[in-house]
């Protein structure tokens, strides 16, 4: 099963927030998210599950 990995700016629209706080909470590990190649990515089923989840 494919996963669709988001960009920073992909995620920050899918959340309704800022990238700088996309960015904050990535890098403070409040959010799934893995660091690829000095680029934040992230699962897009993940944010969902972490919204659903009230983290």
């Amino acid at each position: 099963m494919d996963k669709e990995i988001l960009t920073i700016e992909e995620a920050a629209e899918l959340l309704k927030i800022g990238k700088r706080s996309v960015y904050k909470l990535a890098k403070k590990k409040k959010i799934p998210a893995k660091l690829i190649l000095n680029k934040w990515r992230f699962v897009k089923e993940d944010l969902i599950k972490w919204v659903a989840s009230g983290s």
